[in-house]
């Protein structure tokens, strides 16, 4: 989208503009890259104004510009600091600046936050939503972040080798992933191998060790009896319990319990799986939370969370 590589096919339209051929310079797009790239022998307000000097602005109208800039990232009074008198945060705020003082369509941002610590990229993830918010143009946000992906944006589209395997809104994409890439991708998901049993308003899957489970039909009108499939499910979505419970639920033993802070974080083993079930359980000061290695538990979860995904 950038310019800096061709396609090997298809188009590329920015505003109905086709730009496939156009060289990066004369593309309606700006970049903010992982690394800053400030000029660190240019002052601040010289390092946004860095990319207005080939417009041929009026002298009043580029110094109007830098002000809005500076106003914009709350910066005002920074003019003449260099960059190595930023904190990481400042120094990516001036990036930001530096790029949308152009006032591109497109703003194109490589893993922006990938150099800051986690609590300076939470508090910089909020000014950013903001900031996409009161200039009002596309932002297009690389990240290898599960959570950052999920808080930032208003459509996510996960890649794996080149390909786009599911485009849609954070939640569709966690709550209803297409595929288990997906699934593995955007948080943490149980998956259990079955075949299923009928189609209806429901479907019925068998799965080892889970036995018949029920999951939503949905849109997968698609499925017929007897197809293997994946059954699929959230950690946070299953409830431990140490007495069987009236709705579905496995027998199992808890093999390693974490404490987290805000949730604590159990695996739990159970006969016919192969892999232990992973269960999350917010530490809300209610419920019983404290199991411990070894103790025998019962793996509970409501039908409308179980996800069915195609076998792979």
């Amino acid at each position: 989208m950038g310019g800096f590589t061709l396609p090997d096919t298809g188009a590329i339209a920015i505003d109905g503009q086709d730009v496939t051929d156009l060289p990066p310079n004369h593309r309606p797009t700006n970049m903010v890259f992982q690394s800053y790239a400030i000029f660190p022998h240019l002052s601040v307000h010289d390092n946004i104004a860095y990319g207005l000097r080939t417009e041929r602005l009026a002298p009043a109208e580029r110094e109007a510009r830098l002000a809005a800039a500076f106003a914009m990232i709350k910066l005002e009074g920074y003019g003449e600091r260099r960059a190595h008198e930023l904190s990481g945060g400042e120094r990516q705020r001036v990036a930001l600046a530096r790029a949308l003082v152009k006032r591109p369509k497109v703003l194109l941002l490589d893993e922006p936050l990938g150099a800051l610590d986690k609590r300076l990229r939470d508090a910089m993830q909020i000014e950013l939503r903001q900031l996409q918010r009161d200039v009002g143009i596309t932002f297009i946000f690389v990240t290898h972040d599960q959570e950052e992906a999920l808080s930032m944006s208003d459509r996510i589209a996960v890649m794996e080798r080149g390909r786009i395997l599911q485009v849609a809104d954070p939640k569709t994409l966690y709550e209803a992933p297409s595929s288990r890439a997906v699934a593995n991708f955007i948080g943490t998901m149980n998956f259990f191998p079955g075949r299923v049993l009928s189609v209806g308003a429901t479907i019925d899957v068998d799965c080892k060790g889970l036995g018949r489970s029920e999951a939503p039909a949905g849109a997968k009108t698609h499925i017929v009896a007897g197809e293997r499939v994946m059954l699929a499910i959230r950690p946070e979505k299953l409830v431990l319990t140490r007495k069987q419970p009236a709705g579905p639920s496995v027998r199992g033993r808890v093999v390693t319990a974490a404490y987290l802070g805000d949730r604590n974080q159990f695996r739990v083993a159970v006969d016919g799986i192969e892999s232990p079930i992973a269960v999350a359980a917010q530490n809300t000061g209610t419920g019983d939370t404290g199991f411990r290695n070894g103790d025998i538990v019962y793996v509970a979860w409501s039908p409308g969370a179980l996800v069915l995904l195609p076998a792979e």
